[in-house]
C-alpha cells in the first residue's frame, strides 16, 4: 500500500516538469525516513490523486457515452432535413411489361415499324346505326343550356347528324392520309403517325417533335397543326428556318394503341415507352410538346432522358396549390401583383381566385373523381352506348373550349369545330372501344399522392416553352411554373384558346412552338 502510494504520487510529480528531478527525490527520501512523517507527507496527496483519477474516469466514460450519442442524434436530423430537400436530378427510367400474362424471359421484343392502316366495315357502321337509332333521351330542365351537362335536345341534333349525314367511309380516309404505324413496346402495340415536312430547304436542319394528346382526345386533335409544322413557309410561319418531321402517338388505351393489361400503367410508364419509340425511329435528340395528359407525359420525358430532349413545349402546366408562399401571393395577387411576381395579365385571368380556382375546378372536374377511382363502372355505360359516349365527350370539347359556352343550349360547339371533327374523335373511342382503358388512365396516376412521387421532387432543367391559353382550366402564372420548369424559354400569353389548343387554334400553337425552337436553337 505504501509502495503504491508512492508509486502514485511520483507519477503526479513526473507530470509537473517544471519541479524536475527533485519531486522525486524527496519521494525517496521520504520512503528512506518511513514512518508517521511518510505517510503525514504522502497519504494525503496519494488519496487525493486516487479519487481525482476516479472522477477523471468516470467523467471520460459519460464522455464516451454521451457525446457520440449527441453527435449522432443531431447529425441524424441534419441528415434527414437534406434528404427532405434533396433535389433528383433525373427520374428513373426503369423498365416494364404491360403485355397479357408473364413477361417471356429469353423471347427477344419484336421491335420492327410495321405499317398501319385504319379500316371499317358495313357491319361497323350497320351496328352504330342501329345503337343510334334505339337511343332514349331525358328531356332537359327548362333553361338548362349546359349548366347540367350535355343538353339533350342538342344531343338530338348531333345524333341525328350523326345518323344521317356524318360519313365514317370519308373520314377513315381523313385519318389515313398520313402515315401510320405500329411497333411493339413493353408487350403491347403502340400507335403512331408519322409525317415528314414534302421539302426542307438546303441547309435546313428538320427537327423531330413529338407531340402527345391529351383526355378525351386523340392523336386527330393535331391533324391541322401538322401541315404548319411540316410545311411552315407555305402557311406564313416564317422562311422555312425551322421545320419539323411531326410524331403523335397514341397514349396506350387510347385509340389504335393497344390497352395495359396490366395494373400501374401511369404516365412515368408512358413517358418511357415515347422515349424507346424515339429511340426505334433513330432519334438520338428531339423535341417534345403536349396538353392535357400530354403535358404530364412530356414533362416526365423531360425529367426521365434530358440528354434526349432538346426542349419541352406544353400548353398546360400541372403544379399543386400547397404552401405558405402560394397563400401569401394568392392573398397579395390581386392588390399588389409586382410584390408577389405576378403580372396584370395574370391577376386578370387568376382573380377573382375562388370562383375561377375553385368553384369552377370543382365543377368540371366531377369525371376525375370517378376515373380515378371505379372508372370501370361509368365505363361500362359509355362503352355501350355510343349516344352516351357522345355527350361524355363533346360535354367537355363545350365548357374547356370556353367556360361561357356553359350559357348556350348547343353548348358552342359549332362555333369552334365542325361536327364532322368532333365526331371523328368520338368515333376513335367508340371503333377501338377504348374509352375504358382511357378512363383507367387516371385511377393509375391518382392511385397515390403525387407529393410522394419522385417526379414531384424533379425539376425540368432542359429548354422549356409554354403557351398560357386564357380559356385553360386553369391558368399558371410564370412565377408558379418556374417551381417545376427551371429553363423556361418563352412564356407567352395567347390571345385565344382554350384546352384543347392544336384542334382549337392550330396557327396560335404552331407559331408558338416555331417560335420557341428558334430562341432554342439559338442559344
Amino acid at each position: 500500500m505504501m509502495w503504491l502510494a508512492l508509486s502514485l504520487r511520483e507519477r503526479q510529480c513526473q507530470e509537473k516538469a517544471s519541479r524536475g528531478d527533485t519531486c522525486v527525490a524527496s519521494l525517496r527520501a521520504a520512503a528512506r525516513r518511513g514512518g508517521a512523517d511518510m505517510w503525514q507527507e504522502v497519504l494525503p496527496n496519494a488519496w487525493e490523486s486516487i479519487l481525482s483519477r476516479i472522477r477523471s474516469f468516470q467523467y471520460s466514460q459519460k464522455n464516451a457515452v454521451l457525446v457520440p450519442a449527441a453527435a449522432l442524434g443531431v447529425g441524424g436530423m441534419v441528415v434527414c432535413w437534406l434528404m427532405s430537400r434533396r433535389k433528383i436530378k433525373r427520374l428513373e427510367m426503369g423498365d416494364g411489361w404491360w403485355g397479357s400474362g408473364e413477361r417471356p424471359l429469353r423471347e427477344n421484343e419484336d421491335e420492327r415499324i410495321r405499317p398501319f392502316k385504319i379500316e371499317t366495315s358495313d357491319k361497323e357502321i350497320e351496328d352504330l346505326h342501329h345503337r343510334l337509332d334505339q337511343a332514349r333521351y331525358a328531356p332537359p330542365l327548362e333553361g338548362a343550356a349546359f349548366h347540367y351537362g350535355f343538353n339533350s335536345d342538342y344531343l338530338q341534333k348531333v345524333v341525328a347528324y350523326w345518323r344521317n349525314q356524318f360519313d365514317w367511309n370519308k373520314q377513315v380516309e381523313i385519318l389515313n392520309k398520313y402515315p401510320h404505324f405500329h411497333t411493339t413496346i413493353e408487350g403491347i402495340d403502340i400507335h403512331f403517325i408519322h409525317v415528314k415536312p414534302p421539302y426542307v430547304p438546303h441547309g435546313r436542319a428538320v427537327q423531330p417533335i413529338l407531340m402527345v394528346h391529351g383526355w378525351p382526345g386523340s392523336f386527330y386533335e393535331f391533324y391541322k397543326i401538322i401541315p404548319l409544322l411540316t410545311e411552315p413557309a407555305k402557311y406564313g410561319l416564317g422562311d422555312g428556318d425551322v421545320v419539323f418531321e411531326v410524331i403523335c402517338p397514341s397514349i396506350p388505351g387510347y385509340g389504335f394503341s393497344e390497352a395495359p393489361h396490366q395494373k400501374g400503367f401511369d404516365s412515368r410508364a408512358t413517358a418511357r415507352i415515347f422515349h424507346k419509340l424515339m429511340k426505334r425511329l433513330g432519334f438520338k435528340e428531339y423535341y417534345i410538346q403536349g396538353g392535357d395528359w400530354g403535358s404530364r407525359i412530356t414533362t416526365n420525358m423531360a425529367q426521365m432522358l434530358p440528354e434526349s430532349v432538346k426542349g419541352i413545349h406544353v400548353n398546360l402546366v400541372f403544379i399543386t396549390m400547397q404552401g405558405f408562399k402560394k397563400l401569401i401571393q394568392v392573398m397579395l395577387g390581386a392588390y399588389v401583383p409586382w410584390l408577389v411576381g405576378f403580372t396584370r395579365e395574370d391577376v386578370r385571368r387568376m382573380y377573382p381566385f375562388m370562383q375561377k380556382n375553385v368553384y369552377d375546378l370543382l365543377r368540371e372536374s366531377g369525371y376525375l373523381h370517378i376515373q380515378a377511382t371505379k372508372p370501370d363502372t361509368a365505363g361500362c355505360g359509355v362503352n355501350d352506348s355510343p349516344v352516351g359516349l357522345a355527350a361524355y365527350i363533346l360535354e367537355k370539347f363545350s365548357t374547356w373550349t370556353n367556360k361561357s359556352f356553359l350559357h348556350k343550349d348547343d353548348g358552342g360547339l359549332e362555333s369552334k369545330y365542325s361536327l364532322d371533327e368532333l365526331l371523328t374523335n368520338v368515333m376513335i373511342y367508340w371503333v377501338t372501344s377504348s374509352i375504358v382503358p382511357s378512363m383507367r388512365y387516371y385511377k393509375e396516376n391518382f392511385s397515390q399522392d403525387p407529393h410522394l412521387t419522385n417526379d414531384s421532387r424533379i425539376g425540368v432543367y432542359v429548354p422549356s416553352g409554354i403557351a398560357a391559353f386564357p380559356e385553360e382550366i386553369a391558368h399558371t402564372p410564370r412565377s408558379w411554373a418556374k417551381a417545376i420548369f427551371k429553363n423556361i424559354v418563352s412564356y407567352s400569353y395567347m390571345p385565344r384558346g382554350g384546352h384543347f389548343a392544336a384542334f382549337e387554334e392550330p396557327k396560335l400553337l404552331a407559331q408558338d412552338i416555331i417560335h420557341f425552337v428558334r430562341r432554342v436553337e439559338q442559344l
